[in-house]
């Protein structure tokens, strides 16, 4: 639970899923980012409250939710349009209750591919954002997760690790010389699938935090009205 936080039922068709919207701590809101878990997270998990205290405090609000397998207590994801399905429920309800005049998609690995998917199918929004995108189960490289991304218009920034095991950077970089001006990538030096890192790194997690905090208030600075 955040500071200030506000509790959603979000219906899903004949469902309802669980939502939480973070205003941002500094300024007014103007940038809304929708944020959905990975595979194996919630809405309520570590690394999405590290995602929003951060985003918060430069003026980022940020809704998180759970996908109904979460929602419903099940480790095992839904199919992919069940995914779409409860993502597009949340937004509907971010734009009825919040009205943002800067909306962002995303999230982390699964709920970043999922918002990913979403965008290629024409979803609109402002911007997609994506965090540790799982470019490839670990250890199989084979298996790309990349044949939607061309068809994705909007503004995208990626952030990875380059220690993502999910994520082989020379593989994504061939990935990216296939898209658009649109993308921009951000690779964290040292970082894991997870955004931590080595102590012998010489940097903190914290640290890592900071700049994808940076990085996010820069690009959204660019983003067209």
């Amino acid at each position: 639970m955040t500071s200030g936080e506000t509790l959603w039922q979000v219906p899903v068709g004949s469902e309802a899923t669980s939502a939480a919207w973070d205003p941002p701590t500094t300024e007014t809101p103007g940038a809304v980012f929708v944020c959905a878990h990975g595979a194996g997270g919630h809405m309520a998990d570590k690394s999405l409250l590290a995602i929003s205290e951060v985003l918060r405090a430069c003026g980022v609000g940020v809704v998180r939710f759970n996908f109904l397998y979460r929602e419903q207590r099940s480790r095992r994801p839904d199919p992919m349009p069940r995914l779409i399905d409860c993502f597009t429920a949340v937004l509907d309800r971010v734009r009825q209750e919040l009205k943002p005049r800067t909306l962002i998609i995303g999230g982390r690995s699964m709920g970043g591919r999922t918002a990913s998917m979403m965008a290629a199918e024409g979803t609109p929004a402002s911007g997609l954002l994506l965090l540790a995108y799982p470019l490839h189960p670990p250890g199989q490289q084979q298996k790309l997760r990349d044949a939607h991304l061309p068809a994705i218009r909007m503004p995208v920034l990626c952030l990875n690790g380059t220690r993502d095991t999910f994520c082989d950077r020379p593989l994504m970089e061939a990935v990216l010389a296939r898209l658009g001006t649109n993308w921009q990538m951000r690779w964290l030096e040292g970082a894991d699938h997870g955004f931590h890192v080595l102590k012998r790194s010489g940097r903190t997690d914290a640290m890592v935090m900071t700049e994808v905090a940076d990085t996010v208030r820069e690009w959204i600075a660019r983003l067209p009205p």
